[in-house]
Order: C-alpha cells, then structure tokens, then sequence
C-alpha cells in the first residue's frame, strides 16, 4: 500500500490566493489566441474594432496587473483530490482563506452578499467549491470566477425525452439569442446534457475548463457543438451585440447518461473575458 502524500492547507491557500489574483488579470493563450483568430476572420469592420479593444485591454490588465473586468466574479473551485493524498488542515477554510486574501491584496471587487438582506459579506466569500475524490497522489485546484453579466444568462430546461435532438438544439441557441449583449459576447456557451437537474449545470460549468474550442473526445457530440456554434454565429448578433459574425468562441458539451423519461439541458454562458485557471499540487 503507497503512503499518503501530505499537503500543508496552508499550501492550499497560498495556490487559491494566487490563483484568484492570476485569474483577474490574465487570460489563458488559448482564449487570448481565440479573440486573435475572431478578430481576424470578423466581416464587420465595428466588431473587429471591438474585438481589436477587447485584446487591448488584457493586455493592459495583465501588464498594469488590473483586472480584466470591473466584476470580479463570484468564486467558483473545483477540487479534485487524489485518494493517496492527505490534507494537513482545513481543506475548505484553506480555499475560503485563499480568495479572501486573494481579492484583499489584489485590490478586487468584493461582489458576494446575502441574497435576502443583500448586505455584502466584504470578503468575496464564501466560494463555491465542488470537492471529487480521483485516483492518485495529485491535488487538483481549477478556478473560475463567474461574472453575474453572463452567469445571469444562463439557463435549465427539463425536456421530456420527446423533444429530441432538435428540442436541445433549439433551447441552448435560444438561451443565447434570448441573452443579446448582456453576457459580453464574443461567448463561451458551456452546455451540460443528460444526468439530472444538478448534475445537467454542474456538467455546464465544468465544460468551461475545456482549452478553447478543444471537441469532445465522442464524434456525435463534437459533430453537435461545431452544429451549435456555427448556428449561433450565423444569427448575426455577434461582438457586444453590434453584429458579424463572432457570438461565441466556442460550445462546449458534456454529456451524461440520465432516467428515460428525463432530457435536463443546462447552459452555462461565459462572457468573452473567460478567466480561469488551474494549479496541480
């Protein structure tokens, strides 16, 4: 039997920490090359300026070490720990702990309140963390912070088996047409397919990680995010809602098998600032 690898919680903080504070302020190359490449193939000469301010301005956030956007995002975690690993500590508090001195030092907005009271908890926190236990002696941290202009589009349909492919088809490009320039288009549309009501938007979110228009590894649903995203740029709403031909950057799907007389779909959309990042331990 292997010994169990010990992490330090305070380990765990100092990586969230920076990782809150990265995740601000720099855009992963293959979001950055994806806003290059629309930028590039754009018909509309105001979209490509647009496109040509939005590269301007990461560039900026990531030299003068600003953020990328004045929302700061909601902090989302997934945590993927491996099964030959212990945490010495608080695994939890050592996340919350990470994204409050994250947001403290990197001088970010603070956007997390009570939903009754609205009163702001002044810490960003709590995060919302996802814990899955995975074979090995690796620690996992992926973080996303979520920007309520596109989370606030996005959307959950229980269908009845009956509507079929097409009725999936027809409610994720709906959920984006219906969302016009709110989420900051050009987008990243996260789709979650199958399982049950939770697991249809958690599915949604986790696809979000997936490198930029990387396909799923199953040929009928790669066939079905390159049929979704060409749908969807072709209704012309594209970059902040003044036209051509850049409303998403990619569709991402996952799938999950769910109950026969269930179809949940899930649309997760992600605005054209898609900060996030991820740090193995």
């Amino acid at each position: 039997m292997k010994p169990l690898r010990i992490i330090n919680a305070e380990e765990i903080l100092c990586a969230v920490k920076e990782l809150a504070i990265s995740a601000a302020c720099d855009l992963e190359p293959d979001i950055l090359e994806g806003l290059v490449v629309a930028r590039d193939r754009e018909t509309s000469p105001l979209a490509r300026d647009l496109l040509e301010l939005l590269l301007l301005n990461a560039d900026i956030a990531s030299r003068e070490r600003l953020p990328l956007c004045q929302d700061t995002g909601v902090s989302v975690v997934f945590i993927s720990l491996g099964q030959e690993v212990r945490i010495h500590g608080d695994l939890n508090e050592a996340v919350q702990d990470g994204i409050r001195q994250g947001y403290l030092d990197g001088y970010l907005r603070k956007s997390v309140c009570d939903p009754l009271t609205r009163i702001n908890t002044g810490t960003n926190t709590p995060a919302v963390i996802h814990f899955e236990m995975v074979p090995g002696s690796d620690l996992i941290i992926r973080y996303l912070p979520k920007g309520c202009g596109s989370e606030n589009m996005s959307r959950l349909q229980m269908l009845p088996p009956s509507a079929g492919l097409e009725g999936v088809k027809d409610f994720i490009c709906r959920s984006v047409f219906e969302a016009g320039p709110n989420p900051c288009p050009p987008l990243v549309v996260g789709v979650g397919l199958g399982g049950t009501f939770e697991k249809a938007a958690l599915l949604a979110k986790k696809s979000l990680f997936r490198s930029l228009g990387e396909n799923h590894w199953r040929a009928d649903v790669a066939a079905l995010e390159n049929e979704l995203l060409s749908r969807i740029n072709l209704n012309g709403q594209g970059v902040e809602g003044m036209g051509g031909c850049n409303t998403a950057l990619a569709v991402h799907c996952e799938i999950f098998p769910s109950h026969i007389a269930s179809l949940p779909v899930a649309v997760n959309i992600q605005c054209h600032s898609h900060r996030h990042k991820e740090r193995v331990l």
